[in-house]
């Protein structure tokens, strides 16, 4: 049986439709061009200011041959940092966590080594200190030039050609987990440790579980205990930050539409900055399923706690040097002398 309708209502009900698809189109445009404003003032505020030039007071990074031309996209090294900034820390800018990396697009690998907080580097153009205490002085010194000289000043130490520096306030990356839904962790000790000065409070019990911002966070620090659990190495913290990194990555990846981004954008926007350009930024989170790594390495050092420095073993560290030129396309470093600028391990079995 046929049905006629009416054509005066079949028009207004096709203009209905028409006007609802319409506002849809609409409300989308709008929203994805205001994601599109949301991220450049992010990247405006992520990216270099104008690639601010390291002071004469930094030492220069070493000069390397220029690599032959290669297939887009090359492979990059990055200096990271972690900061505490957090009210009761001191506010010192001291970098809690320090990691040197390797990213090859064109494998999809990446290797990560984590540079013990506690190391004793004797550079030979500033005084003696913990590795975690260079950023600080340098932004205490200029903020503007303050990552541009971190990242030459660990270039020349350990003459490995830096591209970029990354810093990542800590309370950003609890904001971040919370925003990707929490991940889920392997724990692999108890873990408990209070100190009311800086409100700090990890009290986390070993076995697989979901784990929040915070107890991300926790997870990553832990390093002593004054709860009656035992004492983290260094080794353990590495597995740890190698475990939040990959699963960030994972998540990050497995977006399907420029909403999920949205909350994202405003963390990495107030809790990151770098010396990366602008251009490039944006360039990778356009093509950051193809840019991301499918295995990440973590290079692990063994270290022996001397009162007040941590002593790394020589071969540990001239290996995972060694290790991070190869990933990036470098030879080895032939003239690499570390014992001359950190403080090494004499005894021939290192342990934390």
């Amino acid at each position: 049986m046929k049905l006629n309708f009416p054509k005066t209502k079949l028009r207004r009900t096709m203009l209905g439709v028409g006007v609802f698809l319409c506002i849809v189109v609409i409300g989308v445009a709008a929203y994805a061009g205001y994601l599109v404003y949301k991220t450049d003032s992010a990247l405006n505020q992520i990216a270099a200011p104008n690639d601010p030039s390291p002071s004469a007071s930094a030492p220069a990074a070493s000069e390397e041959p220029e690599p032959e031309a290669e297939e887009s996209p090359r492979a990059i090294t990055f200096l990271l940092a972690g900061v505490d900034s957090r009210s009761g820390s001191g506010g010192t800018l001291n970098t809690d966590v320090l990691m040197l990396a390797s990213l090859n697009p064109q494998t999809h690998t990446a290797k990560i080594v984590s540079l013990p907080r506690d190391m004793h580097l004797k550079p030979k153009t500033l005084e003696d200190h913990k590795a975690n205490y260079y950023y600080a002085y340098f932004y205490n010194k200029d903020k503007e030039t303050a990552i541009a000289n971190t990242k030459n000043f660990y270039s020349e130490l350990f003459q490995l050609p830096i591209d970029y520096m990354a810093v990542i306030n800590f309370e950003g990356l609890s904001q971040l987990v919370d925003a990707l839904g929490g991940l889920t962790i392997d724990v692999d000790m108890d873990m408990k440790y209070r100190d009311n000065a800086d409100g700090t409070n990890i009290d986390l019990k070993k076995g697989v579980q979901e784990l929040s911002g915070k107890e991300v966070l926790d997870f990553v620090r832990y390093r002593k205990s004054n709860g009656g659990t035992g004492q983290s190495s260094d080794i353990e913290r590495n597995g740890r930050q190698q475990q939040v990194i990959s699963q960030i990555v994972g998540k990050l990846a497995s977006f399907k539409g420029v909403t999920q981004w949205d909350d994202v954008i405003d963390i990495v926007g107030d809790n990151v900055r770098s010396d990366i350009p602008k251009s490039e930024l944006r360039d990778w989170i356009l093509n950051f399923g193809s840019m991301k790594p499918d295995v990440i390495q973590s290079i692990p050092l063994e270290t022996r706690w001397e009162s007040p420095y941590i002593l790394v073993d020589e071969d540990d560290l001239n290996e995972a040097i060694t290790s991070l030129r190869s990933e990036a396309g470098l030879p080895p470093a032939n003239d690499l002398k570390l014992a001359d600028v950190v403080s090494v391990d004499p005894s021939s079995d290192s342990v934390q």
